[in-house]
Formats: C-alpha cells, structure tokens, sequence
C-alpha cells in the first residue's frame, strides 16, 4: 500500500528501526510441526493497535444514545410508576418533609445565614434530584458539616469583604462548586471519589460531627454571645467551661433549660420507641414513625412554650428565638458571581468540592447497598451538580445528601426518587404557611437538633475496633484526622487524611514484595476420603499399605511461596520447582514505582542461589571489578567450594496474575536484569517465562522488549533444540468428544457417590476431580490423539511460545527447555552450560 511505504520511508529518514525485533516469525510460521501438535490448529496472536485502542475510547452512535438517557435514569421507571409506589413515596416524603423544616432552619444558623436559606436548599435539593437520581434514598438538602464550612467562610468575608452580603457569597459558592462537580459527573469520572478511602471518610466524619456538636454546645446553654463558636473544637471546649458561670445570668437560664430539656427529650423519644420496638414487634411501623417525627414534636413543643412566654415581649424575649422569617422566597434573583466574589472562597472550594462528594457518594452506596441496587457515582455527581447550580436562583446555598434523612427515609419505605417531589411540596408550604410560627422557635431547642442529628456520625469504638482487626496502619490515619479537626479545623482533617492515605497507598506500593514460589503436590479431601480415588478413606488398609496415601490417589501440583509467607502450614515441604528455575510472583502490579524493589529482590536471591555458569570468568584477579573482588586465600577456597555445590541459573517464570498495565521504565528495568542476568550465566542465556498475563498490551510491551519468544545465545543460529510446550483445549460444542467426556464423567459421578452414600454414608462423596498432567518434557505430538477425541486448538499465539495460561504450563516448558538444551550439547552443540 501507498501508505505503509510512506510509512516506511519517513521511518528510515528518521531512524526508526522498525524491525527492532527478533520473534523468530519465519521459523514459527514455516515450521508449525516444531511448535505445535500435529493435530491442533494453529493460532498466532496478533498484537493490538493504537487505531485499535483509539475505537476502543471513542463513543459509538449506541453509547452516544445509552449516555444521553442515563442522563435522566427516571425515564427507565416513570412509565410503570404505581399507585403502590405513590403511596409508599407519599409516607416518606411527608416524613422528610416534617423533618427536612426544622433541620434546612437549623443548618442555615449554622451556615451563618437567617432560616429561611435552610428552607430554600432543601425546597430545591429534594425537587431537582429526582430528575437524575441513581438513588431512592438520598434527601438532597442542607447538612451540618457543609453548613459549618459555609459559615466559617462568611465569618471570613464578614471581615475582609463586609460589602458583600453572605447569602451572595453562599449562593456563587453553590453555582461554583455545582459547575466542578457536574462536570465531573458528565465525563463520567466518577471513579474519582474511589481514592477517598473509607478510614478518611469515617474521620471526616467523627470529627466533623465532634466540631459541629461542641460548637452547638455555647448556643445550647446560652454562652454564644460571649466568645468565638467558630474556633477550633479544644478553644471552643476551653472558652465553654471559662464562661460557665454566666449561666447563672437571666437570659442565659432560660436557654440552658430549654436547650437541655429539649435535648433529653429528643434522646428519651428515641430510647423509648427502640425499648417500645423490642417489646411491642407488631406496632413497629407506628413506633419508627414516633421516632422519626420525634424533632418535629419537640419543636412545636418548645415553638408553644415560646409563644406563651413571649406573645407580650416580641420585641425583648425572655430568650434568644429565631425572629422573623418571611414568607414566600424573597432572595430568588440571579447569582451574583465575579473575580472578587470567588477570591473570598477559592481557597475553600476544594474542601467544598471534597465535602459535597464524599458525604453524598458514601451514602448513597452505602444505602444502595442495603436495599440491594447499584448507584452511578457519575451520574449522582450530576446530580448534585445541577441542584446546586439552579438551587442558588431561589436563594440556595451548597447542598448534598443527608446521612440521617436518607436513613428515615429508606426505613419510611420509600419506593422511588418521586418521593422528593411530595417533600418539596411539604417544604413549599411551610415557606408559604409556617413562618409566623417559626418567629418562636427558641435558639437553644435548634441547637438540640443539630448536636442529636450530628450524633450519629461519629464512628463508634466497636467499629474503629474492627478497623483495627482489618488494616492497623489505617487506625492511625483515622485518629490523625479526627485529632486535626478538633485541634484544626474540618478542612485541614479532610486534607490530612486523603493525603496520609495516598501516602500509605504509595509506600505499599513502592515496598511491594514478590515472592518466590515452590511446588507442593495435594490431594483433595472430603471427610476422611480422597476426591477422584474410589471413595477410599485415608487410614484404609489399601492406604495404609501405600504409606498412608493411596499410590493412585489423584494429585495436582500447587504452587506456594517457599518462605510461607502466605501463612500456609510451614510443617510443608515446599520443593524448589526445579534446579535452576525459579518462579516469582508480583503481588502489587509492575509499574514505574516498584519495578526497582521487585526486581532487586528477583536478582539478590539469584545471586544468593546460584552460581555463574563460568567460575573462570575472569582470567587474573584485576580484570575483577570493584565492587565484586577476587576472594584471596582460605576465602576464595571456600567460595569456590561453595560455589560449586551451586546451581547455575537456567530459567525464571514470572506469574503476571497480579499485574494488568506495565510502563516503559518497568519494561525497561526488566531488559537491564536480562542482560544482567545474560552476562552471569555467559556463554548461555537465561529462559524468561511469564504466566497468567491478562492484558494484550502488556504482552505487546513484553514482546517489544523482546520477551515471549527463545532467546538464542551466541554461536547458536539454530532454534531446533528448542522444545516448546503448548496448551491446547478442544474446540467445544454439544458434539464435542470433551461434552460427551464431561457428560459421562458426571453420570459415572453420580452414579458412584450414590453407591458410596449407601455403602458409606459416613466417608464423604466420591466426586472425581481431573488428574495433574504432572511435569514433562514431552512434546505435545500424539498427546491430542490419545486423550482427547475432538478436534482441538492451541489456547495462546504460537509466536508467544513462552507466555502461557499457567503456572503449571510455564513450569513444564522450562523444564523441557532446559533439557532440550542438555540433548542439543550431546549432540555436538555449541557449549552453553550445564545442568546440575
């Protein structure tokens, strides 16, 4: 083609070598008989390709289809909605609602605004949501942790900025952060918030939750007139038992007798119906719904005693009330958003964004979850993109999912995302109705409601126990991030525990370990009887005359760590795979960071192991390097001794089961230790075998490095005592002799366990497990024939002779290799070592 010369021609023109390979292609696809069984297809596997690879990321017309409509999931279940869902959305939108009010005005104090923002947020959270909601659960709306964060940010502007009015501020941070988050969630990146691990969340949390309660805590009992409630959480604790005797003023009585009062009772509401639960199962429904509503009783409550002791004094209460909140939405307007308005909150958006994901996508999965559905992480990213983009136009400030009202609302039977809409409907009529009411809510019954809501978020000891049990070095992490945000603040916790965990994250990866493996030859168990041996139990007289183990037992090779590592019984003796082979395992990956640690534990047991192939590589003690000098005296005799009873290194297996991506420093890394390796074993080379590679990239990587196919060492131009061994498998089908083997095979099976269960109820089954192919040296010629009866084809490409499906596999082609290498010298072949 026109294009392939063009191609070539600016390749030389440049000095591209791109025949930089060596795959020996000719031979192998001349000489299929050298490589193959007589009877099994051939097969060679073709690499990917950058056109390949660039189809593979761009959209079709059907994804570009499927992405616009799971922009809008409703449309999947809109048009079966039911009246039994309308009713079971119904209760559990009314119960949100009830709950959603006295919160949003709650939150909104927080948040360093008057009440009724509370109430716009959670009027535009749960109306917008439904929309795009992945999500039957979650209640979109104001929540304590984003509240505070706002609030510390209007305190700031308050000083720097006192032109500005802090609901503007609020509503650009909304549009700001909304526009981030929805973009993220319209590539579909959503993965993003999988590097926020679950320790730092539940940090986040636990001291988020402490910062929040301790700083309702001076409102509670009347103190907040008398210093900072926004400073870190310990001056806040020091400032409180400081000022504790002002309690004893007037005002400040009046407070602490409702704030404490309503915050038993709230507590005393919720013991009550779980005790009331237990004793009563039948009035369950009822009880929760007592629970749940338990915040509103206790407002009303305290809004009545409100009124009767401040009807005649509304311009002086007794005590701090809410005051005037007006009616109907006031501050619907277009955001105000400019250069000076974001320098007030850039340095905050991060922690924003941070915030406004991890609380709703931990939730949301976690619900998901338990009521068994899945979410899409992008897709509540839009979510919550969009909600806070249009919620800021009827006077919004940031918003996200609530931990609490989604728990009431999942245990309320909600049935779909349409339950937000009955919600905003209860929201909108406080808006319109209520406000006359909520002038009496007293400070101090708020500030209950937040420390009781906030309660439930601090992780508990039995839980930090149990992340103890699972991973120690993460305890740490989560003490580190609850200790910042007390003594810091909740932004400098979330950033402590994200960066502390990456950090631990990339020293397992960078210290990963290998480890090298050796054969152990099992036989599988049920009961006393071994599988596949007739259903004869260990310690029979036919057993006990083998030794214990019947001679035709069925055995299979396994491959364990040598050093059982893995915790396997030490009391097993784990073989060396074979003299001069090794095999080693990746654990964590082969990339850029570990390649170096890996390869430097591969290459230190091999010295530690072998020997070289040639003791007299150098002539006179100075042709030695520096930093490997010739042994002198009593020492160099007991070297070369002991070097003597060494090994020479023949081949290594590397188990790729662990690694999906390689990288070119990798790559590279491991060509260094090959011609390392090469010039230790000189005149020979060393056979590099890999198993388990699942990613055609990585095979394409290894193979451009020249791995994969028989390296020939120098003098040997001739690959005919090379003998490779493939896997092959047959081609399948109802007709194929391997369903009819399989068929039979089980009918045997059963027909034996049947046998076995009335002869020997108590020796287990007699399930038949395929027998180990063992080790071998043998070529695949004749073997097709023999034991299978169809038609059958080699599992991996023929010009990858030395990349397989298995370990076992792997092992048998270096063995066969290594002894095929043995025949060729006897043959009169050039000498390229030897075997011990």
């Amino acid at each position: 083609m026109a294009s392939t010369k063009v191609g070539h021609a600016l390749a030389k023109g440049l000095g591209i070598k791109l025949n930089y390979r060596n795959e020996l292609n000719d031979e192998i696809r001349r000489g299929e008989s050298v490589f193959s069984s007589t009877t099994a297809d051939t097969y060679v596997e073709e690499e990917p390709t950058s056109l390949e690879w660039v189809q593979g990321v761009l959209p079709s017309g059907h994804d570009l289809v499927q992405y616009t409509r799971s922009l809008f999931p409703f449309t999947h279940w809109i048009g079966s909605y039911n009246l039994q869902w309308l009713a079971g959305d119904l209760v559990a939108g009314i119960t949100i609602g009830a709950v959603v009010v006295p919160q949003g005005m709650a939150y909104a104090v927080l948040a360093d605004l008057k009440p009724q923002f509370g109430l716009y947020s959670s009027f535009m959270g749960v109306l917008i949501y439904w929309f795009f909601a992945t999500s039957k659960d979650i209640t979109i709306g104001p929540v304590a942790v984003m509240s505070t964060l706002v609030g510390n940010i209007l305190v700031k502007a308050a000083k720097t900025n006192p032109k500005v009015e802090g609901h503007v501020i609020a509503s650009a941070l909304a549009v700001i952060a909304g526009c981030i988050i929805a973009f993220i969630g319209l590539i579909r990146c959503g993965w993003i918030v999988d590097l926020i691990p679950l320790v730092s969340i539940s940090a986040f949390m636990t001291g988020s939750a402490l910062n929040i309660a301790v700083g309702q805590v001076p409102t509670l009992i009347g103190l907040s007139s008398y210093f900072n409630t926004r400073a870190a959480t310990y001056l806040v604790v020091i400032d409180t038992l400081k000022n504790l005797p002002n309690v004893r003023k007037v005002t400040s009585r009046y407070d602490v007798a409702i704030g404490l009062t309503s915050l038993f009772l709230l507590y005393a509401i919720r013991s009550a119906c779980k005790f009331a639960a237990k004793k009563l199962p039948s009035r369950q429904k009822a009880i929760f719904f007592i629970s749940t509503l338990r915040t509103a009783f206790v407002i009303l409550l305290y809004i009545l005693i409100s009124y009767l002791a401040n009807r005649h004094h509304k311009a002086k209460p007794k005590f701090k009330i809410l005051g005037t909140v007006p009616r109907g939405f006031k501050n619907a307007a277009v955001p105000t958003i400019n250069k000076s308005i974001i320098k007030i909150f850039a340095s905050d958006l991060p922690a924003t964004v941070i915030v406004l994901l991890i609380e709703h996508i931990a939730i949301s999965k976690s619900f998901g979850r338990v009521n068994n559905y899945i979410i899409n992480p992008s897709q509540e990213m839009v979510a919550i993109g969009v909600t806070n983009i249009l919620g800021p136009f009827l006077g919004a400030y940031p918003a996200t999912g609530s931990f609490s009202r989604t728990a009431i609302k999942s245990k309320a039977g909600v049935r779909t995302p349409f339950a937000g809409v009955i919600t905003a409907i209860v929201v909108l009529l406080a808006i319109y109705a209520l406000p006359a009411m909520f002038f009496y809510i007293p400070n101090a019954a708020l500030s209950a409601v937040i420390i009781h809501a906030v309660g439930d978020l601090i992780t508990s000891p039995n839980t930090v126990y149990q992340f103890w049990r699972v991973s120690p070095l993460e305890v740490p992490v989560f003490f580190a991030g609850v200790l910042v945000t007390v003594f810091s603040s909740i932004e400098n916790g979330i950033y402590t525990t994200i960066c502390v965990s990456i950090a631990i994250l990339i020293f397992r990866i960078i210290k990963a370990k290998g480890r090298f493996l050796g054969k152990v030859k099992v036989h599988s168990l049920a009961g006393e009887t071994i599988i596949g041996d007739s259903g004869k139990p260990i310690g029979s007289e036919t057993n006990a005359k083998s030794g214990g183990v019947h001679e035709d037992a069925v055995t299979r090779n396994v491959f364990l760590p040598i050093d059982h590592s893995d915790g396997s019984n030490p009391d097993i003796e784990v073989a060396v795979p074979y003299t001069g082979i090794f095999i080693f395992r990746f654990s964590e990956g082969f990339n850029y960071p570990n390649a170096n640690h890996y390869l430097d534990q591969l290459t230190n047991h091999i010295f530690a192991e072998t020997r070289r192939t040639n003791l007299d590589h150098y002539d006179r003690p100075g042709d030695h390097p520096w930093n490997d000098p010739a042994p002198r005296g009593k020492r160099a005799k007991a070297l070369v001794a002991a070097q003597h009873d060494r090994p020479t290194l023949k081949a290594i297996i590397l188990d790729f089961s662990a690694v999906n991506n390689v990288d070119i420093t990798s790559v590279q890394q491991l060509i260094d230790v090959r011609n390392q390796l090469d010039r230790y074993t000189a005149p020979s080379v060393v056979d590099w075998h890999f198993t388990n590679i699942n990613n055609r990239w990585t095979k394409r990587a290894l193979v451009a490095a020249g791995f994969g196919y028989p390296s020939i060492a120098e003098g040997d131009s001739s690959i005919s005592r090379w003998k490779p061994i493939f896997s092959v498998a047959e081609l399948g089908g109802s007709d194929s002799a391997a369903q009819f083997a399989e068929t039979t095979g089980n009918e045997k099976e059963l027909k034996a366990a049947r046998t076995q269960e009335q002869e020997r109820p108590f020796h287990g089954d007699g399930i038949h497990a395929d027998t180990d192919s063992g080790l071998s040296s043998g070529d695949l010629k004749g073997a097709a024939v023999k034991r299978l009866g169809g038609r059958v084809a080699v599992v991996s490409g023929l010009n990858r002779p030395l990349f397989h499906i298995d370990l076992t596999s792997a092992l048998q082609s270096a063995i066969a290799n290594v002894q095929a290498r043995v025949e060729f010298e006897g043959r009169g072949g050039p000498d390229i070592g030897e075997v011990p």
